[in-house]
């Protein structure tokens, strides 16, 4: 089985972000990058389903050269090699144009299954996996917690709302979107990191794609949330201030 693991490096998540001069980026000058979270879980689901099924983990991302860091931390964790599509101007791109890069690179390796993280740390659309399996023609599911391979494709675990699961078996090849939480992460050993140095880690551009990566949406201006304080009178006896503090805690605030 041939497993394509996207990963995208973001910045940490404890980072102090600040707004760049454009007022249209973030800048990223003085930030620390990570992988992001949920890719990393897909990662180790990748790394699992090796282990037990056999085949090869490869994985793949989209961003400039420093993202070569956090894909030798993936080398370093299991992966058997990594495909590099270098930009500088990911962070301008729509959900579709990432996508597209993606799914063209994945395309040329004919994998069995690819696995994305359910959304990104920093832009958070939560989309890009699902426009992949879109633009190669193959069916998807995302929320997914647990995968096993079977006779016929693979059962997958999916996470619903208030503690409710659901299980569906997909064919092959498929995409996935791996929900965070769904098993224990590993790090990488001493050893691991020192065959990462070595393993292939294959770099190409976009128009090696045949890809011109320009996004269908484009990004005006970005500001910082404004705190806003205000204060509610609630009239009526204990118990009627009582049920409508209730009310808009469930259906404003959204807190209980």
């Amino acid at each position: 089985m041939k497993i394509i693991v996207c990963i995208k490096q973001v910045p940490e998540r404890d980072a102090q972000v600040r707004i760049a001069s454009s007022g249209k980026l973030i800048e990223e000058s003085d930030l620390q990058f990570a992988m992001n979270e949920s890719d990393a879980y897909a990662l180790e689901e990748a790394l699992q389903l090796k282990e037990k099924n056999g085949g090869e983990v490869v994985v793949l991302s989209a961003g400039p050269e420093r993202a070569g860091t956090t894909i030798r931390e993936a080398l370093a964790k299991g992966a058997d090699r990594a495909i590099q599509v270098e930009s500088d101007s990911l962070n301008q791109l729509d959900a579709l144009a990432v996508a597209q890069l993606l799914s063209a690179a994945a395309k040329q390796e004919s994998p069995d299954l690819v696995l994305t993280g359910l959304q990104s740390d920093d832009l958070g659309y939560g989309q890009t996996g699902v426009i992949m399996a879109e633009l190669m023609g193959i069916p998807h599911a995302s929320l997914i917690l647990n995968v096993e391979k079977t006779d016929t494709g693979i059962t997958v675990k999916r996470e619903l709302e208030e503690g409710w699961f659901q299980s569906i078996d997909l064919p092959l090849p498929a995409v996935l979107m791996i929900q965070s939480g769904g098993t224990k992460l590993r790090y990488a050993t001493l050893m691991g990191i020192k065959k990462a140095k070595t393993k292939e880690l294959r770099k190409i551009s976009a128009a090696d794609l045949g890809q011109s990566a320009a996004p269908a949406a484009t990004l005006e201006k970005i500001t910082q949330p404004q705190k806003q304080k205000s204060t509610q009178i609630i009239p009526g006896s204990p118990k009627e201030a009582a049920a409508t503090l209730v009310e808009k805690l469930k259906f404003e605030v959204r807190v209980i």
